[in-house]
């Protein structure tokens, strides 16, 4: 079993950045996959990033590349998202999501068997 726990969220002005952390307890394994994602009011949860295996491979979406940055640090159990030069449009309470056992990260939700309570982060124009 995983336990997630988000940080990091805030208000802040466009072009700002914030670095959000995911602390990981429980029985997990540092080849698991993990991801971020993302959900704004009255949309899906979308995905933001994924963090493979040992972060042999790690992939963004479309929206966020370039700007965010993905990372593991296994010796203190969490997984961050350093996002930079946000913009309004990147409003949403932020997940992080872990898939026990395996080391492929997803684009879909339903691939991630645990999930933290989330974050908030607002942007203002």
């Amino acid at each position: 079993q995983a336990q997630l726990a988000e940080s990091g969220g805030g208000l802040v002005q466009a072009g700002d950045s914030l670095k959000l952390s995911c602390a990981i307890s429980g029985r997990t394994f540092s080849k698991d996959a993990m991801g971020w994602f993302r959900q704004a009011p009255g949309k899906e949860r979308e995905f933001v990033a994924g963090f493979g295996w040992q972060g042999y491979s790690i992939e963004y979406a479309d929206s966020v590349k370039g700007r965010f940055t993905v990372s593991r640090d296994n010796i203190k159990n969490a997984l961050y998202l350093q996002m930079d030069s946000l913009k309004p449009e990147d409003t949403a309470v932020y997940y992080c999501a872990y898939r026990l056992n395996e080391g492929n990260w997803s684009r879909y939700p339903r691939d991630y068997g645990y999930w933290g309570q989330g974050t908030q982060v607002t942007v203002s124009s």
